[in-house]
């Protein structure tokens, strides 16, 4: 640390579903803070990572996916993502340099203008490590000819390459006060919420089709126990009873492996033993209760048509 003012800033990643922000969030921080699998749409609540970064403090929010949302949970993470977009310091949108200018790339060229105010926009370019030169500097000159982009990066968020000189820059736009978090911090979501996200992630990886998004993980219990470990309970609540078997397994066996690998993340996360129990319930219409949304860190009346 040196005797410069400190600096404070909230920095959106914004982007289509799948665009690595989640990567990118967790690279930063240097903590997996935010749901990482290869589905579409897991990042539900607006996460807040916080880096320290020389004598700044980067306050990351990881917006879900914006993409064309047909249900009310997905129109209340559409209006998440462009509420987090609203109130950053600094915009960072991320486009997969593989899948180049794509028609939701282009819907939110058109409206992040408007969206981010007078906020500077940076563009990253992720997964560089997929294309050639060629087509990066391509997609570079028609990424900057359709948005007037502060700075432009090349990155691999996945690899860490490009990173660095993306975050050096983002400190250079923060403004001059306060941290607004302990320095030690790496998150402002409860660990309740953080706990029930990776168990959401390990159901996410393990089960296919649409299932993912119809549930949701809530941590019901938390105790620390006097041996310095935690008990852990967590609902799974599932929209179908169909969904309840799919869950279980045959003989329990998904759920088993679930709860295990879930488990293990939990106990590296924590440095400490973690008791987990989940129990899996039916809630045919968790999609339309208001408290479930709350949960989720998104609001229920975004939702509306």
């Amino acid at each position: 640390m040196t005797d410069a003012p400190t600096k404070a800033g909230f920095v959106a990643l914004i982007g289509e579903p799948n665009a690595g922000k989640s990567t990118l969030l967790n690279r930063m921080v240097g903590a997996k803070v935010s749901i990482v699998t290869h589905k579409v749409q897991t990042t539900r609540a607006r996460i807040r990572g916080v880096a320290m970064a020389e004598n700044a403090q980067l306050i990351f929010i990881d917006t879900p996916g914006l993409f064309k949302p047909r249900r009310r949970l997905d129109r209340a993470m559409v209006a998440a993502a462009w509420g987090g977009a609203a109130d950053a310091d600094v915009v960072v949108l991320m486009v997969e340099a593989h899948r180049g200018v794509t028609d939701g790339v282009k819907t939110i060229l058109e409206t992040l203008a408007d969206r981010a105010g007078k906020s500077p926009v940076a563009l990253a370019i992720n997964k560089i490590d997929k294309v050639k030169s060629e087509v990066l500097l391509a997609l570079t000159k028609d990424m900057n000819d359709a948005y007037p982009f502060a700075e432009t990066f090349m990155i691999s968020a996945e690899r860490g390459h490009g990173c660095d000189a993306l975050r050096d820059w983002l400190v250079t736009q923060v403004p001059e006060g306060p941290y607004l978090y302990p320095e030690d911090q790496i998150a402002d979501l409860p660990m309740r919420m953080i706990a029930a996200e990776m168990t959401r992630e390990k159901l996410t990886l393990r089960l296919h089709q649409e299932l993912p998004y119809e549930l949701t993980v809530e941590t019901e219990n938390w105790e620390e126990r006097p041996d310095g470990s935690a008990r852990i309970d967590q609902l799974i609540y599932v929209a179908r009873d169909g969904h309840k078997g799919i869950v279980l397994g045959k003989g329990g066996e998904t759920i088993k492996a679930v709860s295990k690998a879930a488990r293990l993340e939990l106990e590296e996360f924590l440095g400490r033993r973690v008791h987990l129990f989940l129990q899996v319930k039916v809630r045919p219409n968790w999609l339309e209760d208001a408290e479930r949304y709350s949960e989720m860190g998104l609001d229920f009346k975004d939702g509306n048509a």
